[in-house]
């Protein structure tokens, strides 16, 4: 099945007709020379006289055959027919749309004609419908370029947008909060989760505007978070642990110290520690907390920079775990000399 076919099924979808029936050609009938009837027939395609000739006895069996070879000649080293063909290839986001390009030349003399050409091109190429899916598109590709983005969140974000056009969920949405929204969708389906507040700042879209268009998505199409078009409903949400690896990242943090942290966030989980508090939030808490447990303190601005937060809900985050320290600091931890709950400060 290719990954393209039927991304993001709508909720509750019911189950479609089974198609009709196919017929093609019987590959048991063999064609066999009416003249020599040798049962292990020798048949040729004569391109340049357009014959389908019988090499056992010459007898011509059809003309006028079409020649499904390079329709140019090529000086190639190598041996064989040159693969080249014009245009790129087909994108499957683009199936049903035209493809190809034209483009109008700017040089006309100074008298206008190009400019009428490009304007009547423009009114004649495609629906309003495809001219907006192309914008949206390139505005998917683009911001995603600017976060730093694999092409697969991009192309994720292509498809739910495509879908939301064609089931018209968002009617009457602006384009960039539709945008938005797929994008935050696509990067917690890739794993990659990113904050609203994240979203926000890149494409300037608000955040009630944004967290409405996500909620129509989220039931329409029955998205979990960090979950496949294929298995909508089988993976976790995301949780603030996600975030503790890419925000330790942006601190220079060691990789002993990101496992410790999140260990300490799921052990908090368990405990019923900072319920309620946004993932950002824990996650900036808990960093602050580790770095003070392992002897690597990092000021509450800098932490408060990367993870997007103020240094008073970080320190609020900090006191609830402060009050619980001992449930959640492992005795193997201390033992081993990785952590001192001496270094932890009573704010």
């Amino acid at each position: 099945m290719s990954v393209f076919s039927q991304p993001f099924p709508l909720a509750q979808q019911k189950a479609a007709p089974p198609p009709p029936p196919s017929y093609g050609p019987d590959l048991a009938v063999r064609l066999i020379c009416p003249e020599c009837r040798d049962p292990n027939p020798q048949i040729s395609e004569e391109f340049g006289s357009g014959d389908l000739v019988c090499k056992t006895c010459g007898l011509v069996l059809g003309d006028r055959i079409v020649d499904t070879r390079s329709e140019w000649r090529t000086f190639a080293n190598d041996e064989g027919d040159d693969p080249s063909r014009v245009g790129a290839a087909s994108d499957p986001l683009m199936e049903g749309m035209e493809q190809l390009d034209t483009v109008i030349s700017f040089r006309d003399g100074g008298n206008g004609l190009s400019r009428e050409l490009q304007r009547a091109q423009s009114r004649g190429q495609g629906s309003r419908q495809e001219r907006n899916l192309m914008v949206a598109f390139r505005d998917i590709s683009s911001w995603c370029d600017q976060f730093s983005l694999p092409k697969t969140i991009s192309d994720i974000a292509k498809q739910l947008f495509k879908r939301a056009e064609q089931e018209k969920v968002l009617r009457g949405k602006p384009m960039d909060a539709v945008i938005a929204a797929c994008i935050f969708i696509a990067c917690r389906q890739a794993h990659v989760p990113r904050t609203f507040r994240e979203i926000c700042n890149l494409t300037h879209v608000s955040k009630k505007v944004l967290g409405q268009c996500y909620k129509a998505l989220e039931q329409a199409f029955n998205l979990t978070p960090g979950a496949s078009a294929a298995h909508p409903s089988l993976a976790p949400s995301t949780g603030p642990e996600s975030l503790v690896i890419r925000y330790c990242n942006h601190l220079d943090l060691s990789p002993r110290l990101q496992s410790i942290c999140s260990d300490i966030i799921i052990a908090a989980r368990e405990l019923g520690i900072g319920d309620g508090r946004s993932p950002v939030s824990i996650a900036g808490g808990a960093i602050y907390f580790t770095c003070l447990l392992m002897g690597h303190p990092k000021t509450l601005r800098d932490i408060g920079a990367v993870a997007g937060v103020s240094e008073g809900t970080i320190k609020l985050v900090y006191r609830l775990y402060y009050a619980e320290r001992e449930k959640l600091v492992k005795e193997e931890w201390r033992k081993a000399g990785k952590v001192d709950l001496a270094r932890l400060e009573d704010y």
